[in-house]
């Protein structure tokens, strides 16, 4: 299935590319010059699953969870995981974001302004700004204004990222209203991730902005307190439980397996990190069985230390369990949990910890529940995690966070900013932590920019932790 789709993406940015056609005698059927929105959709939204999510055919996302200490690879140190990275290695996560995704995104939206279909207009824009945070918060500086221009510009200038933020609320804001419009065709099963359910669109874009708005807690200009209250508005209209979830499901089958399941084939050498296991073993955390799978050697929960000089044996080394990365498992984008710990975390800031800790006890029990674990060691669990204070709220508010966003790119910009999870720098390690990955050499060379000198230990605008 995805395939196909893959497929009718590239046929539909190639007859894109024509200004016109000439004589009708020559058209041909099988290369559309023209495609419904509905046609769209489907190929934009499994890219964004499956190549920029999950990396797909490039390794941004892997590498993010490399330096959080989540994955490791069976290799011997320098790796990605002891921070090594070359411009080119990025080439494949630029192209997805920009040729492939955001440029498809670009002309959904202008095809759906045209039509009168605001809710595949406000697909769009959602999504372009789900995009945009991810990419600006991996390269900081990024193309926008001028960019998807085609041969008018080829060499657009970098937005800088505070204005890549601004445009973000923008979209979402600009989505939240054309869902409200409720004009022209409904999405139905060719939208894969919400089957056309507008409200649960809006839901999405609302927790999207109160993401966007608690990442500037820090940034120049803003204060703590007035990010907290722009995110405590926002989540009023956000996601109300795990129902809505923003995920992509996958049936198994050969073709249309979950990309986590494909990752973490043998031919990666892609493992789960010690760090990252033992935690689970140190919190006696019971949800150690639900998200990780025992080494098919031992039987025994192990992750791999980065940074080795050494191989070991793949089947010595735990990967994740089959909720998140069996063949038929959901992908998921954005969570409920994620709306909740946001929630907890901009409370504690205007409120205190008190007033945070149901809060935050309730996003863990929604996570837990969402895996299937028992009431009673849901308890257990809560009890032994105690009581928030002003000394460990955020401590503990992230720490839960990022077990619930297993596998999310958003765990690299909350440890960013807060510095939680607690992580130090790997084995053999070349480099501090980075804290943001390099241009792409195949940017640096059709769109040279003075940004494109940034190292990956420099900071972003909004990194002031």
């Amino acid at each position: 299935m995805k395939k196909i789709y893959f497929v009718i993406a590239v046929l539909y940015m190639v007859s894109l590319t024509s200004c016109k056609k000439y004589i009708d005698v020559n058209t041909d059927p099988n290369r559309p010059i023209d495609v419904k929105e509905s046609l769209i959709l489907p190929p934009v939204q499994m890219l964004i699953s499956q190549n920029i999510n999950a990396s797909g055919d490039a390794s941004l996302s892997i590498i993010l969870q490399q330096y959080l200490q989540v994955i490791a690879l069976n290799q011997v140190a320098p790796n990605q995981g002891t921070y090594l990275m070359y411009n080119v290695d990025m080439d494949g996560d630029w192209n997805n974001v920009y040729v492939r995704t955001l440029n498809n995104l670009i002309l959904l939206n202008k095809k759906a302004s045209a039509n009168g279909n605001t809710k595949y207009g406000a697909i769009a824009k959602i999504l372009t700004a789900y995009c945009l945070g991810y990419a600006t918060d991996a390269w900081g500086d990024i193309p926008y204004s001028q960019a998807f221009k085609g041969t008018e510009n080829p060499t657009p200038v970098y937005d800088t990222q505070q204005q890549i933020y601004a445009q973000i609320q923008q979209l979402l804001d600009q989505g939240i209203e054309d869902a409200n419009k409720n004009a022209g065709l409904s999405p139905g099963a060719d939208d894969f991730m919400y089957a056309g359910d507008m409200a649960k669109w809006k839901k999405l874009a609302y927790t999207l902005k109160a993401r966007y708005y608690m990442h500037l807690s820090k940034a120049p200009g803003s204060t703590a307190a007035a990010q907290a209250q722009l995110v405590l508005t926002a989540l009023n209209n956000g996601m109300q439980s795990n129902a809505d979830d923003c995920k992509v499901a996958f049936s198994g089958a050969a073709g249309a397996e979950n990309p986590w399941q494909q990752n973490f084939l043998p031919a990666s050498t892609l493992v789960l990190a010690n760090t990252f296991v033992e935690g689970f073993k140190t919190r006696n955390d019971p949800r150690l069985s639900k998200m990780i799978a025992p080494a098919v050697q031992t039987g025994l929960y192990t992750g791999r230390e980065i940074g080795l000089d050494e191989i070991g044996s793949l089947q010595s080394y735990s990967i994740p369990a089959s909720f998140y990365a069996g063949a038929n498992a959901n992908n998921y984008l954005v969570n409920y949990t994620e709306a909740l710990f946001l929630k907890a975390e901009a409370t504690n800031i205007i409120s205190g910890a008190a007033a945070a800790q149901p809060i935050y006890q309730d996003a863990v029990r929604k996570h837990m529940e969402k895996l299937g674990v028992a009431t009673a060691e849901v308890n257990t669990y809560l009890t032994a995690r105690g009581t928030l204070s002003s000394s460990n709220a955020l401590r503990l508010i992230m720490e839960e966070k990022a077990i619930s966003n297993f596998l999310n790119a958003e765990n690299f910009t909350d440890w960013r900013r807060t510095g939680f999870p607690v992580i130090t720098k790997v084995k053999n390690a070349i480099s501090e932590i980075p804290r943001r990955v390099l241009y792409p050499n195949s940017e640096i060379t059709a769109n040279p920019q003075p940004q494109q000198r940034a190292k990956t230990t420099d900071r972003l605008w909004w990194d002031a932790n």
